[in-house]
């Protein structure tokens, strides 16, 4: 019987460690996401301020909503030109992928709405997606083709989906990726030299080191599965959307997965007064969830 109980102990100091390894405490164990509200049509693009509130967007219904640090929700913005992805800038303005026309907006933390792109060379974009915003300001948009019934379009203007990038202080962007199926979720270091972007498209996500100079270079295969929005944790893991969250860590191996009760989850972030809150945009609804790491953003 002693050594029955031995034998025991051991297995269970073995599975323990098997189990450490494979869920790395980024959260309590049994920890479920908390429904905030599910009252909206389709939630996207959140973004937090320096303060920790999170915005996001309500596209169908054309709205930015505010989720603040204390849990309180209320509308940032209406008529908010079909806005998508975001992000915030140095100056506290919220970054916006409007594609009502298909431009990418700066709003004030008044609402104030200043166009910084409306064209690339004359054609309309496929209508930009996601933004992720580097260190020194510049940006980084993906502009994949998704048909919207709020247009008369109905095809493309350009050649292509594709991955651009706006200069600080520029008022055009240029192309520095051409090579996907159809580019969605996009997010960068903290110190502004890996960019991860997911070709939704290809199911696939890449890495890339970013150059001073916005280009980027060394294009490699992070995983063989893509997201629609992403975000980042201060220990180099990627969150991926799509059916719940899944966690992949800075060698592109899977360590977790969140399941979220909802068709899709389409966005995420880290909010709150400590950044350790991951808020989760799904269908109709978004999601909260208490972490033991913090974002990057």
């Amino acid at each position: 019987m002693k050594k029955l109980s031995g034998l025991l102990l051991l297995l269970i100091a073995v599975s323990g460690q098997i189990f450490a390894q494979d869920a790395p405490g980024l959260y309590e164990p049994g920890t479920k996401p908390q429904l905030v509200a599910k009252q909206f049509s389709f939630t996207e693009g959140p973004a937090v301020d320096k303060y920790g509130n999170i915005f996001f967007t309500d596209q169908p219904n054309n709205k930015i909503w505010k989720y603040d640090t204390d849990g309180k929700l209320s509308v940032f913005l209406d008529s908010a030109g079909r806005s998508n992805g975001m992000d915030f800038d140095k100056k506290g303005n919220l970054i916006s992928c409007a594609d009502a026309k298909d431009e990418l907006w700066s709003i004030s933390p008044k609402g104030k709405v200043t166009v910084l792109l409306k064209d690339y060379d004359g054609h309309l974009f496929n209508g930009p997606n996601d933004v992720w915003i580097r260190p020194d300001g510049g940006m980084y948009i993906t502009d994949p083709y998704y048909q919207r019934d709020y247009w008369t379009r109905k095809k493309s203007d350009l050649d292509g989906q594709k991955l651009y990038y706006l200069g600080k202080g520029k008022n055009k962007a240029v192309i520095v990726d051409d090579k996907f199926v159809r580019p969605n979720g996009i997010v960068g270091s903290a110190d502004g030299k890996i960019l991860y972007v997911a070709d939704i498209g290809d199911n696939k996500t890449y890495r890339y080191d970013i150059n001073k100079d916005g280009s980027l270079s060394n294009r490699t295969l992070f995983i063989a599965q893509g997201s629609d929005g992403m975000t980042m944790d201060v220990l180099g893991n990627i969150y991926l959307c799509g059916k719940g969250v899944t966690i992949v860590n800075p060698k592109g191996e899977k360590i977790g997965h969140i399941d979220i009760e909802e068709p899709w989850s389409a966005n995420i972030c880290f909010g709150g007064k400590n950044r350790d809150i991951l808020f989760i945009t799904a269908s109709k609804a978004i999601y909260t969830l208490k972490m033991n790491v913090k974002g990057v953003n």
